[in-house]
């Protein structure tokens, strides 16, 4: 059960994050999202890998869930700094999934 919840939060993540780029690319300042338009493509990449070690009880899975975790709690903190409803969405699926990563490493 663990294993299917981190999943699941990963791949939530991934889509938060990847929606969350993509709406950013789409603001007036493009410039002023860079640092979260790259938290959100560096954090969709590491959680992707991360759910494909996982699920195949991989031997780096430990290695990339305490990755994956730091990922999530950057992209969280950078996200949670602005005030678009996807940078918040994105924020809330970053903080589940860093809490998922955690509770499954315990």
């Amino acid at each position: 059960m663990k294993k299917q919840n981190l999943i699941d939060a990963l791949y939530n993540c991934i889509a938060a994050c990847n929606t969350c780029a993509s709406a950013c690319l789409g603001e007036e300042n493009v410039k002023m999202m860079a640092d979260c338009i790259r938290t959100d493509i560096i954090c969709a990449e590491i959680c992707a890998t991360t759910a494909k070690l996982v699920a195949m009880d991989s031997s780096f899975a430990k290695e990339m869930v305490a990755l994956c975790q730091k990922a999530c709690k950057e992209c969280g903190d950078e996200c949670a700094k602005h005030d678009h409803d996807h940078c918040k969405k994105c924020a809330e699926a970053c903080r589940k999934c860093e809490d998922a990563c955690k509770t499954y490493a315990a």
